[in-house]
């Protein structure tokens, strides 16, 4: 059954090029979905720090799990002064679930996996906020990706643009704050890393003609969609539109230093009026963004890493208000009334994968493999939404 509730409170509309565009909603009604899909979670994982199990046993700060957290601080943000009591009970979960891991990224301070050190994200958003009181093993993790010349052509696919720029920005930020002088070092290794994956690999992964991401060097000409266009994988290219908001935000938070921050910019409008243009009728996005053919279909994570970067846009001011803010309320309308389920399900998630056949099929009631990255874009998505609302 699809949910009753939030549907009334949203009002939904119909669908397609006639339809009226939505209004944001109010901080309530958005705070309202943030919570019932959390509290889904949440009440089916009630140990923060227990592995999941998917296929094998995996330890719980592994990259899916750090997206989910990631997505729990920007609710806990919200939550602190709009509900103070399930900012305690979400706080205290996020703290279980950083102390068991020691605030360690999954295979320890020397990997130079992007996926692995992922969860730091949150434990330095954590130390931020003042949730934690630690942030050493992720300083140390990096400090080792520093020191290591080959790290600069570590991240080979562009997942890994979300997975990592943002912790060497956001670990600027918070030594920054400590006193550190040099700590624009962490950034500048971010913007090495983004750059080389950007113009280097492959001949380079982002077709600025085009403004869309191509997921490695696998998908790169003659690679072709079942149409014969370039593909440009939806959640892919998500990571890529949410690491770069997350990483201008921290950035725009460091007093006198904007290094980047244009060449991040323009990376973001280009993608931005990319996006825009392949945005189906329905608000969604295909997984395949060139190809409706190849798995078309709606899909969550890939359309609510675009809301979530839109919405930002609009808050700073980088994108105009009257063209963009109904296409995030509708966007955000039709991922409530789409997707989340009357007990806080979400349905149409692909699941892990690197294309748009793979996790497959995506369906309203099809849970995927791994259920907390697509819940982790729908608090952030949700989140930057709230933020515009009044």
């Amino acid at each position: 059954m699809r949910r009753t509730v939030l549907l009334t409170l949203l009002t939904i509309s119909s669908f397609g090029a006639a339809a009226k565009k939505a209004k944001l909603p109010t901080r309530t009604e958005v705070l309202t979905a943030m919570e019932l899909a959390n509290h889904h979670f949440t009440n089916k994982y009630p140990d923060a720090g227990a592995p999941t199990f998917v296929k094998r046993m995996r330890p719980s700060n592994l990259w899916t799990r750090g997206v989910y957290f990631e997505g729990l601080v920007a609710l806990t943000d919200i939550e602190r002064t709009a509900n103070p009591t399930l900012y305690e009970s979400n706080s205290q979960y996020l703290c279980d679930w950083a102390s068991f891991h020691k605030w360690m990224p999954r295979n320890g301070v020397k990997t130079r996996d992007a996926d692995d050190y992922c969860c730091c994200q949150a434990y330095l958003a954590m130390y931020l906020n003042k949730q934690a009181t630690d942030y050493s093993p992720t300083k140390e993790c990096m400090d080792n990706l520093l020191t290591t010349s080959e790290s600069l052509h570590d991240w080979t696919w562009i997942d890994a643009i979300q997975m990592g720029l943002p912790v060497l920005t956001k670990l600027s930020l918070v030594v920054q704050k400590e006193g550190d002088a040099g700590f624009a070092r962490y950034a500048e290794h971010g913007w090495k890393m983004y750059e080389w994956t950007r113009n280097t690999l492959a001949g380079g992964l982002f077709n600025r003609s085009e403004g869309l991401w191509w997921r490695d060097k696998d998908f790169t000409p003659p690679y072709q969609e079942p149409n014969g266009r370039n593909c440009y994988w939806s959640r892919g290219n998500g990571w890529v539109y949410a690491a770069l908001v997350r990483a201008m935000q921290d950035i725009i938070d460091m007093p006198g230093y904007d290094s980047h921050l244009a060449q991040y910019r323009a990376d973001y409008m280009l993608m931005t009026h990319a996006l825009v243009e392949c945005q189906r009728k329905d608000h969604f996005w295909n997984v395949s963004l060139h190809d409706e053919s190849d798995y078309g279909g709606k899909e969550l994570t890939g359309t609510a890493l675009f809301t979530y970067g839109m919405a930002w846009g609009i808050r700073h001011g980088w994108l105009d208000k009257k063209t963009y803010t109904p296409i995030v309320a509708d966007t955000w309308k039709a991922m409530v009334g789409e997707c989340l389920h009357d007990d806080g399900f979400l349905g149409f998630v692909q699941g892990t994968g690197k294309q748009p056949g793979d996790s497959q099929p995506v369906g309203y009631d099809q849970e995927p493999d791994f259920d907390d990255f697509g819940l982790g874009c729908f608090l952030l998505a949700g989140s930057e939404v709230y933020a515009l609302c009044k």
